[in-house]
């Protein structure tokens, strides 16, 4: 594993081009460009505010900041999720050409959608700002930790996804439902303590309910997450991508007679 990490570190200027490419073409030829960026979350979070603030009111105080504050890391998960199962077959004349570490795709992929995340923390910290919210240093100190558990735990699932996509072409279409049902079993749109005792269990085998809470601690209620819930966000996101990458090593033996 440590040889492999350094072959895709010798990479790393094709990483990064293939990440510079993938924001630049994101949004090429459209009026707004880059600019929608920051207006897909914002747009998601009017209409969200007005169903549960408004039509089925949640009683959550400052609920658009409570749904935004978790809904820009959910919106990286998800699109790492299901757009990043098809990062292989998208290359797939690069992969059946040339050599160079297969993982070097679902790497480039999750990372582009982490920068966007990170672009879109700035509208976060700028409405935070705005409605007079406190930041406490300290718990800001805990976001690097909880985002880079999230990518370790994207890039898991989508390695996994996107090696399991070239032998099943039809996951790419199941991983939007997919992740619709997982958004819901999320607490991105509620508090934990709106699920019922018995079966919070449940939710807490989701492995994005710690991540999403430690957001929430840290930028909503200006607080250092619970360390319980940082150790277990951590050793499921180490857990997941060590998985993820033995699968996708696995698979990868035969892509390209299945391209």
């Amino acid at each position: 594993m440590r040889k492999r990490i350094g072959e895709i570190y010798a990479y790393r200027e094709m990483v990064a081009s293939l990440v510079r490419r993938d924001l630049k073409g994101r949004y090429k030829g459209s009026a707004l460009g880059f600019l929608w960026t920051f207006l897909n979350p914002l747009f998601q979070l009017a209409v969200y505010t007005m169903v549960f603030s408004v039509i089925m009111r949640s009683g959550i105080e400052d609920y658009y900041l409570f749904l935004f504050v978790a809904l820009i890391p959910w919106i990286f998960f998800s699109t790492s999720l299901t757009g990043g199962a098809d990062c292989i077959l998208a290359q797939q004349d690069m992969v059946k050409k040339i050599y160079f570490p297969r993982e070097v795709l679902p790497v480039a992929y999750v990372t582009s959608q982490f920068m966007n995340m990170l672009l879109s923390f700035l509208v976060i910290f700028a409405v935070l700002a705005f409605a007079h919210y406190p930041f406490r240093p300290l718990a800001l100190l805990c976001l690097p930790v909880v985002m880079a558990v999230e990518y370790g735990l994207a890039l898991g699932f989508t390695m996994v996804m996107s090696a399991a996509t070239v032998y099943l072409r039809d996951l790419e279409y199941v991983l939007g439902i997919i992740a619709m049902a997982w958004q819901f079993l999320t607490p991105v749109m509620y508090a934990m303590e709106q699920v019922p005792q018995n079966v919070r269990w449940l939710f807490y085998l989701n492995p994005m309910t710690n991540i999403i809470n430690a957001y929430r601690d840290i930028l909503y209620y200006a607080k250092v997450p619970r360390l319980e819930t940082l150790l277990s966000a951590f050793l499921i996101g180490i857990v997941m991508l060590s998985a993820g990458w033995i699968v996708f090593l696995r698979l990868q033996r035969h892509f390209v007679e299945e391209l």
